[in-house]
């Protein structure tokens, strides 16, 4: 049976299902779920939670990072973040909070136009760092070549590379494109890089030699990708594709293992457990939290 349909004529898609498109069905052998671990390692850095929380001002301070990593999850800060541009972006955040809708943009757009102070990066990592949990930092791709240096040199144990879509072979006829494979072989610490929702594009970026892919394109709920730009993808179909391509990369690179994080679409517990079946190791939570 193909999953090809006719969206008009000259034009085929393919359908795909969201989590609330799938269920979970027992099957006849259940576990005692004392026996049960939902813990999950990336390289050398075991957690006991498959959550990620995603580096996004509204979701991540060092503060809530350390709490997390506490927890057995992994906190990871934007590193683009009110908390990389400011000493104390507390009452920044507290005011945006506040925020009425329509002068909300506005606002955002100029707290957000201060540029990124080095130092800071190194504060903020060397924070979490001294609470002894995980490190983690994002960054676009965007500013990964200005700025990787300064978060390497902090001492971040895992890099996250966070795009609305990221791919291994980006064009450009403006600027030198950030050469994944170069920059991944070069680094010395473990590289997580995502968005990708294709078998292809998740075969690819692997080859870079990312320790993990995320899966979905721009995040979750509090991303409007799916409105202003069409891009989407049912991220039940988008998970169990990339789990395919980590197969065959483990077959093709002689048992290489690349974790699969699942990014978007997981707003509530039942999608976690769905996301996992589908293939994941981990997902990444924003809004959720």
């Amino acid at each position: 049976m193909s999953n090809e349909i006719e969206i008009g004529r000259g034009k085929r898609g393919r359908r795909a299902f969201s989590f609330d498109d799938v269920a979970v069905v027992p099957s006849r052998r259940t576990r005692d779920p004392e026996e049960v671990s939902t813990g999950w390692q990336i390289d050398a850095y075991h957690f006991d939670l498959p959550i990620v929380a995603a580096p996004m001002d509204s979701v991540m301070s060092p503060a809530t990072a350390v709490a997390l990593g506490r927890h057995g999850g992994l906190g990871v800060l934007d590193l683009e973040g009110l908390w990389t541009r400011y000493e104390d972006p507390a009452p920044l955040l507290a005011e945006i909070a506040g925020l009425d809708p329509e002068g909300a943009t506005a606002r955002m757009q100029q707290l957000y136009a201060e540029p990124i102070i080095p130092e800071l990066i190194t504060e903020r990592l060397h924070e979490v760092r001294r609470a002894g949990v995980t490190v983690a930092g994002a960054l676009s791709p965007q500013r990964t070549q200005q700025l990787w240096k300064h978060v390497v040199d902090a001492g971040v144990d895992l890099f996250v590379i966070r795009g609305t879509t990221v791919s291994a072979e980006h064009v450009s006829g403006q600027a030198e494109p950030l050469n994944l494979k170069r920059f991944i072989y070069e680094l010395d610490v473990p590289v997580v890089v995502g968005g990708a929702s294709t078998y292809t594009a998740a075969l690819h970026l692997m080859r870079t030699g990312a320790a993990g892919v995320l899966v979905g394109f721009g995040g979750g709920a509090a991303h409007t990708t799916r409105v202003s730009l069409g891009i989407h993808a049912p991220m039940a179909t988008a998970v169990a594709d990339v789990a395919a391509a980590r197969r065959d990369y483990l077959d093709e690179s002689g048992g290489r293992y690349v974790h699969v994080i699942a990014d978007g679409g997981v707003g509530r517990s039942g999608d976690l457990v769905k996301a996992v079946a589908c293939g994941a190791d981990a997902v990444m939570l924003g809004a959720a939290l």
